[in-house]
């Protein structure tokens, strides 16, 4: 059967008393119809038994149509999927082998934090002196006393023994390390220049938290020392004053 190209749904059963059908009427009544009224009905009847037919026809072509049509969608979402399958197969393989020649490129970084203090390692002698909460010349805290310290850290050289007098008057050995060697410079903390005296200041206070001195000491500490660096001597024009 030919496919329909017209929706017979959509169809107006025809006025078949009207002249347009005369022709049609005329030939039923020359085959023993009675008269115009009854072949008008006649033709009315055939039509629409035709047009129902029609629209079952019309139906089933629809019912084809739609399952043909929701079979090429899916066989075009199955060819789309592998398409997409092997491209990403394609893909990853490649960023293998990408990883594989340039290892450097994708080396993991770490996702820990970056430590926001500065890691404070002065002398055995300093590191004694704070541990004992004795003074301790700001020298060893200035960059130049922790790069001293840093080269003497590195050193090969073990740190030996030797035999210093205890307050009781006995001789006590202690390590060399937590003894100031006479023969270094250091800097007294009065001739230290204010650049060296900022450095020495943020450098202990770190060194103090590290080795866990009470808060009361450290926050005392800070107060003296901003005290003095806001003192108007420190910024007058006179050496002397300075």
């Amino acid at each position: 059967m030919a496919l329909l190209l017209d929706n017979p749904n959509n169809a107006i059963l025809p006025d078949f008393r009207t002249a347009e059908h005369e022709a049609a009427r005329t030939r039923l009544t020359a085959k023993s119809v009675a008269d115009d009224t009854q072949a008008a009905e006649i033709l009315a009847t055939l039509w629409t038994m035709n047009n129902n037919t029609a629209r079952e026809v019309w139906a089933e072509q629809i019912e084809i149509m739609t399952r043909a049509t929701n079979l090429a969608r899916r066989q075009a979402a199955e060819e789309e999927e592998d398409h997409q399958r092997i491209l990403g197969e394609e893909q990853e393989a490649a960023r293998k082998e990408e990883q594989k020649k340039n290892k450097a490129k994708f080396m993991p970084i770490s996702a820990e934090n970056i430590p926001y203090l500065p890691v404070i390692i002065p002398s055995h002698y300093a590191v004694q002196k704070l541990k004992s909460g004795d003074y301790c010349e700001l020298h060893y805290f200035t960059n130049k006393g922790l790069h001293e310290a840093k080269t003497n850290l590195t050193s090969t050289e073990q740190d030996g023994m030797i035999m210093m007098p205890a307050i009781d008057g006995q001789q006590l050995w202690v390590n060399a390390g937590a003894i100031r060697d006479p023969k270094s410079a250091i800097t007294k903390d009065k001739n230290l220049l204010w650049e060296e005296f900022n450095e020495a200041a943020l450098h202990m206070i770190t060194a103090m938290k590290q080795h866990k001195w009470p808060e009361d000491c450290i926050n005392m500490h800070i107060q003296f020392w901003m005290a003095l660096q806001n003192h108007h001597w420190r910024h007058a024009f006179d050496k002397l004053k300075q």
